[in-house]
């Protein structure tokens, strides 16, 4: 799959294409695109929210959902919290890169390992 980066208007495939795609996925609210109202994930929803285990937990459980939903190239392994000072927070997703899973082909040749950081 093949698409345009978001700041320099050149084309974009690969994994730099899939890290741009989760970033888009991640900060667009839910519901708010007219023709596409399914899209997005319910973390922007979340931002005023205090850090605390439990809200970790749905910002987890909401990155996790949308990423299952919209993202067939990427699949989540595991995520974790990597800093939650000042008032933000960092959390890395950890998962496998399917070149081809937007075809529906989730067989790789040598497995790839992927970090993003949300």
């Amino acid at each position: 799959m093949a698409g345009m980066d978001r700041n320099t208007g050149k084309a974009l495939s690969g994994w730099p294409h899939v890290v741009q795609s989760l970033g888009v996925l991640l900060t667009t609210a839910r519901a708010s695109r007219v023709m596409r109202r399914p899209f997005g994930s319910d973390l922007p929803r979340k931002v005023d929210a205090p850090i605390s285990p439990a809200n970790v937990v749905d910002f987890y459980a909401a990155a996790a959902s949308a990423i299952d939903a919209h993202e067939p190239r990427f699949r989540v392994k595991r995520f974790s919290v990597e800093d939650a000072t000042g008032g933000a927070i960092a959390m890395l997703a950890e998962g496998v890169y399917y070149p081809r899973g937007h075809l529906g082909d989730f067989s790789i040749s040598e497995p790839q390992t992927a970090s993003i950081a949300l």
